[in-house]
């Protein structure tokens, strides 16, 4: 029999046996793991944590928790240096040598991002993997939890929609007037599989991180719908959240723009004929299409010669209107623009540019734009190009 049975307490031999087995097991990290790192990265991995909706996936906002060494071997471990009592949302990441910035996450191209987003949680030991050159593209995690795997099948998801979309999406990709339009197609399809995504996720972490890989910018100008959409959601699911609180900031109705399905605004126009008129004296008995365009954007007037002219004169005979709305502030080039594109559907323009009544009103900042208006003028579609505008029109019509 030990010493200690003779000489102390049972409760007090206990609690010094407790204390012993304490620090011969010591608590397991955090998030360990190797990281494959070549000269061009520093031997550090940080963890990231935004702190509001807006800062999910953002350059340079989130606040760095904490930083672990990289060893020669790639091995670096996180120590359990503060409490999880809820689930977190965290981003790893590591940086270039010589950049000053640890919360600076490179995503212009999603296939080389530095950063890989994590949800935490009581109890977390977490065992990953990565390259350093393509960090979010390998990175692997032991065993993940029913989150993490979303997580990971979601920049999955992310990775297959731009690569195949990478010509017209990288930063290098050349824009001009014919393959801006291309680029906007481009965007949409790149962003459909993530918005997917989030209508389907039943998690909000990993929703949250699509909804914000659809725009890091945080612009949903194209996509209004969507971040309404994800805001009724969640906002039924959970609205005392905060982290709900703040989507629903970004998708307020009230902010954003006129949607499929909503009224369209009965403004009044001044036309080029010289009359003023309401949106809604203006409509066809069947479609019309509200072309929002100027003289001196080269997309604009490809669309007007080599697909609206087209239509109108295959089917205005059989309801479809076309109103174009010009924010132009030279009365000159304007009306050039519609003889010399042939575009001889009603025009209207308050000729004061970008500062214009009707895209106050409609909430938009980017053209070219339009609206498609049934008979009693509601949305039924928007921002329709090219072959994907003159097949609505056929179907609509038929």
């Amino acid at each position: 029999m030990s010493i200690f049975t003779k000489k102390l307490p049972v409760s007090l031999f206990i609690l010094l046996w407790l204390q012993h087995a304490q620090c011969s097991a010591p608590t397991p990290p955090l998030i360990s793991g190797h990281i494959q790192r070549s000269a061009a990265w520093k031997p550090m991995v940080y963890m990231v944590q935004p702190r509001n909706f807006m800062e999910i996936g953002t350059n340079y906002s989130g606040v760095v928790l904490d930083s672990a060494a990289i060893a020669e071997d790639g091995y670096f471990e996180f120590k359990p240096i503060f409490e999880i009592k809820e689930k977190i949302l965290v981003q790893l990441c590591i940086q270039k040598v010589g950049n000053r910035f640890n919360n600076q996450l490179m995503d212009d191209n999603p296939m080389v991002s530095n950063y890989i987003p994590l949800v935490l949680q009581y109890g977390d030991h977490l065992e990953i993997t990565a390259e350093s050159d393509l960090f979010q593209a390998t990175f692997g995690i032991k065993n993940p939890s029913q989150e993490q795997l979303k997580l990971l099948q979601l920049r999955d998801i992310r990775h297959k929609a731009y690569q195949k979309e990478q010509d017209l999406l990288t930063p290098t990709a050349h824009l001009d007037e014919n393959t801006l339009l291309a680029h906007e197609d481009a965007l949409r399809r790149y962003r459909q599989p993530m918005m997917d995504f989030a209508d389907s996720s039943a998690s909000l972490w990993p929703a949250l991180m699509a909804i914000r890989w659809v725009s890091p910018a945080g612009d949903y100008e194209r996509v209004p719908e969507f971040i309404f959409g994800q805001c009724q959601k969640w906002g039924a699911a959970d609205p005392e959240n905060p982290w709900v609180q703040q989507l629903c900031q970004t998708g307020n109705k009230a902010r954003l723009p006129v949607m499929i399905g909503d009224q369209f605004p009965n403004a009044l126009l001044p036309m080029a004929s010289g009359d003023t008129l309401n949106v809604h004296v203006l409509l066809g008995s069947r479609l019309t299409i509200l072309d929002v365009w100027a003289s001196w954007c080269m997309p604009c007037r490809g669309e007007n010669k080599e697909v609206l002219s087209p239509l109108w004169a295959q089917y205005k005979e059989s309801g479809l209107k076309i109103v174009g709305y010009s924010i132009d502030s030279n009365p000159n080039a304007w009306k050039a623009a519609i003889t010399k594109d042939n575009a001889v559907w009603p025009h209207a323009s308050h000729l004061s540019g970008d500062a214009t009544p009707l895209l106050e009103t409609l909430r938009i900042t980017t053209i070219p734009a339009n609206f498609m208006l049934d008979a009693t003028g509601k949305v039924v579609a928007k921002n329709l190009h090219g072959a994907d505008l003159q097949a609505f029109v056929a179907a609509y019509l038929k």
